[in-house]
Parts: structure tokens; sequence; C-alpha cells
């Protein structure tokens, strides 16, 4: 028994460890309309690994509209560059508690399921909500219900699959919606409950490049860092202006007032800092500032 477990120990040491031959991919947003935007990462071993993975994020953490906190997105891995993990936007979802907020008791709730084709052929699969005011005959549901999906089709089936995802995250289509099925009953809201991807239509090439989105990253990157050191230099800068200020005005404490030469006609900006400085200490004044603060103490 103890040489059996011996091998067990030894073959389980040998066994290689598979967290360490991961590595961290970059989540991007399609180039159309996000540009490529990070919006997450995620660990995976080989490119096949995080294929047809599925990440979700909030609206919020995408467009930064604090009004769509409970709007999530989905966003579907289709390729790999390097350490970018390429997506594409496969719907969104509302949050249930937001949903359920808006349903309340004694209103009339209106659901249905619209499969429609885009002008560019993407087959997405739309669920409307409508909420009324109050409680509505089962007649007029079926006419709302019918109004919302001839609204729906139409409006697809003249738009591409941008101009579909800017009226759902922009309340375009709700608004739309909502003007349908007003002859009916007049609504208290409509929702897009959910939005789904069914298959892939033409891709547009409209739009950046990922590398011309490294290069601009790299040069933002590159300038946040110059910014950064001009303002460190900048401070300590001025620390070492006002320890020389308050040098000086330690020196002159208890002291007799210097009185200034007689300098006031010379032309005090063809001067040093330096030179500027040992004027400000021989009249008596502080030495600290840019060398217009010095020839404007000096002129005083």
């Amino acid at each position: 028994m103890a040489a059996k477990g011996a091998k067990a120990r030894a073959a389980a040491r040998k066994q290689r460890d598979k967290w360490k031959s991961k590595r961290w991919f970059t989540i991007r947003a399609p180039r159309q309309p996000w540009q490529y935007k990070v919006i997450g990462e995620t660990l995976g071993e080989t490119r096949d690994h995080i294929i047809d993975r599925i990440y979700e994020t909030t609206q919020n953490e995408v467009d930064g509209d604090f009004s769509k906190m409970h709007v999530k997105l989905r966003f579907r891995v289709i390729d790999t560059r390097g350490e970018d993990a390429l997506t594409e936007f496969i719907g969104h979802t509302l949050q249930n508690d937001y949903v359920r907020r808006q349903i309340r008791r004694h209103r009339g709730r209106v659901d249905d399921v619209v499969d429609c084709v885009t002008a560019d052929g993407f087959y997405i699969r739309i669920k409307p909500v409508a909420v009324a005011s109050h409680r509505i005959k089962s007649s007029q549901k079926s006419q709302m219900r019918k109004l919302m999906k001839d609204a729906i089709l139409q409006f697809t089936a003249r738009s591409t699959w941008l101009d579909v995802q800017s009226s759902l995250l922009s309340d375009g289509m709700e608004k739309l919606l909502i003007e349908a099925i007003k002859p009916i009953h007049p609504s208290k809201s409509v929702m897009i409950r959910k939005v789904q991807l069914i298959q892939s239509g033409v891709v547009s090439d409209d739009g950046p490049t990922l590398d011309d989105i490294h290069e601009s990253e790299k040069n933002e990157s590159a300038e946040k860092a110059a910014k950064k050191a001009a303002a460190l230099e900048k401070a300590m800068s001025g620390e070492e202006d006002d320890s020389e200020s308050a040098e000086d005005d330690s020196e002159n404490e208890g002291g007799d007032v210097v009185v200034a030469d007689d300098s006031a006609d010379e032309d005090l900006s063809s001067l040093t800092v330096a030179e500027l400085k040992e004027r400000c200490k021989a009249a008596g004044l502080k030495v600290g500032g840019k060398k217009s603060e010095l020839i404007a103490r000096l002129s005083e």
C-alpha cells in the first residue's frame, strides 16, 4: 500500500499545472459601434478555449450611461489576435428585478416574440413587453401585439443591424412601439425585454483597424505618462521654491530692513532667474516663484 501511494504522489507531481499554462486575453467590443473598446479580460489556455465564450456586462460599463445599469449586454468571442479576444454583439436582456418593478398589480401586460431579418441579413429575435396603466381586454391585447409586431418587422426590414442596435440601446424602438399601440390603448411603458442574435449577416468593415486602436492606445498611454511626469516635476520644483522662500524669511527675521537698490529703470527681464533671486534676497523680498513674479516683485 505504501509503494502504491508513493507512485500515485509521484504521478501527481509530474502532472502539468494547467493554471500555469493559461494566459490572459483582453476582451474587446466589436469594431462598430464601439471601436474595439476594452470591456474585460478572460483566462484561456489556447485560442480554441475562448472561442464562442459569452461575456456579459452592463451597458453602463460600456457606454457610461448610468440610466442603463439594468441593461445587460452580451458579447460572444469570435476570433483572437495575439492577446486580444474579438467579439460580436449578440443581444441584450433586462434584469428581472427591473422588469418586475414595471409590472404591478391591476396593470395589463402584453408580451410578444418577433423573429425578424435586418436589411444586411442579420436574423434576430426581439421580445417586447407593453405595460398598460390598468387591466385591458384580450381583444385589445391581440391588437396591440399585432401592431407591435408590424412596427418591428417594418423597422428592421429597412435598417441595418447597427441601426437596430442603436435604436434598442437608446430607447428609440420603445418610443416607436409606444406610438404604434397608442390608438388601441395608451401604454404606461414599453420595454424590449430581450434581444437575441440568431444568425449573423454581412459584417461592415468600416471604422479603424485593430492596429490603429493599438497605436492610439499607445499614444494615449505615452501622453498620460508625460503629463504625470510634468505634474510631478512641477510639484517638486514648487516645493523647492517654497523651501528657499522659507529659509530667506527666517534669515531676515529680526534683522534690519534692507532697502532695495535704485534699479527701477534697469531692464530686469534681461537678468537670469538666479540673478533676480539674488536681487530679491538683497532687497529682503521673497525669492520663490516664476521669473515674471520676481520681476514684478522687484518693480514694486
